[in-house]
């Protein structure tokens, strides 16, 4: 029990952060993630598919000068325009998308009474539950 009086705890600020009002992001500096540019997608069958050769043209639902999507771990953060520098391709971004803020958990079902629902889960089944 002694080690946990020993343990420093962060102040925490009315949104459950640490008061110190500072994001401190330098500790995910190192954390890979994906990168990717999407020019665009389109759905075809299988036979279109393999019917594909040296300059075949797939349409991917864009227009030609319209922005593309940056994507961290499959999610669109930012929107951009294609540039070329020297001989390779880059993302000029023009716009950054709006932050996804996720609904939390239902809380668990009640019954009437307001009471959570009892789950007869984790009894053996010799044992039975008798009124006491």
């Amino acid at each position: 029990m002694q080690q946990d009086q020993d343990r420093i705890y962060e102040e925490l600020g009315p949104s459950g952060a640490p008061a110190d009002d500072g994001a401190d992001l330098g500790r995910l500096q190192n954390v890979p993630v994906e990168l990717a540019v999407e020019i665009g997608r389109t759905r075809m069958t299988i036979g279109d598919a393999l019917a594909l050769g040296i300059g075949s043209v797939v349409t991917v639902g864009r227009l030609a000068g319209d922005p593309v999507d940056l994507l961290v771990n499959g999610r669109v953060i930012a929107r951009g325009e294609v540039v070329a520098i020297e001989e390779e391709l880059g993302l000029r971004i023009t716009e950054i998308a709006a932050p996804v803020v996720e609904a939390p958990p239902p809380p668990p079902e009640s019954d009437e009474a307001g009471k959570p629902e009892s789950s007869s889960e984790g009894l053996n089944p010799q044992e039975e539950a008798v009124p006491g």
